[in-house]
């Protein structure tokens, strides 16, 4: 009876994590919100946020777990000069989150100062299944549109965030 209680538990795991790397997340569309938080740590995410910033999809962004010495001028330089103007008006840098539980915090924060009720999640792909998950948590009231930069993650990397998902998830389920 064991063994077949470790094969149905090995079998669920190994689907979900195929349910996992075949659903990753997706862009979101010309979907409006009023705000756009960006997650550091993955390319492409900071242009994603500042691209929807440009498009007037969002009128406020924060890049949430930003290093404390980073300023908008060095975002500028990697940005393109054009975008000073935008990042000095509606662009604010969060240095508290240090991972994606303390993002969520740090954004659920910023989002009740400024009495946002809609917020477009900029992330990795692979990352933003659990990503969206702690900010439901900590946001249940606001609207998140999932908006996902695609990439090419390992096969590994993969696995690694699958599991950071499933256990965050028992976390929660567990009161922990």
């Amino acid at each position: 009876m064991t063994i077949r209680l470790m094969a149905l538990l090995g079998l669920l795991y190994a689907l979900g994590f195929a349910l996992f790397g075949v659903s990753l997340a997706k862009p979101a569309g010309a979907e409006r919100t009023e705000a756009v938080v960006v997650l550091t740590g993955g390319s492409g995410r900071l242009e994603r946020g500042m691209a929807v910033l440009k498009r007037g999809e969002a009128k406020r962004m924060l890049v949430s777990g930003a290093d404390p010495s980073v300023t908008r001028a060095d975002l500028a330089r990697r940005l393109g000069p054009d975008t000073l103007g935008t990042l000095r008006c509606c662009v604010d840098l969060g240095s508290e989150a240090v991972d994606t539980r303390s993002n969520a915090e740090e954004a659920r924060r910023w989002i009740v100062r400024r009495g946002y009720s809609s917020v477009r999640l900029v992330t990795s792909d692979w990352h933003m299944r659990r990503a969206a998950y702690e900010f439901r948590q900590d946001l249940p009231e606001t609207t998140i549109i999932e908006d996902a930069v695609q990439t090419r993650p390992s096969l590994w990397l993969l696995f690694l965030e699958y599991n950071k998902y499933l256990l965050r998830r028992a976390a929660l389920w567990l009161d922990m």
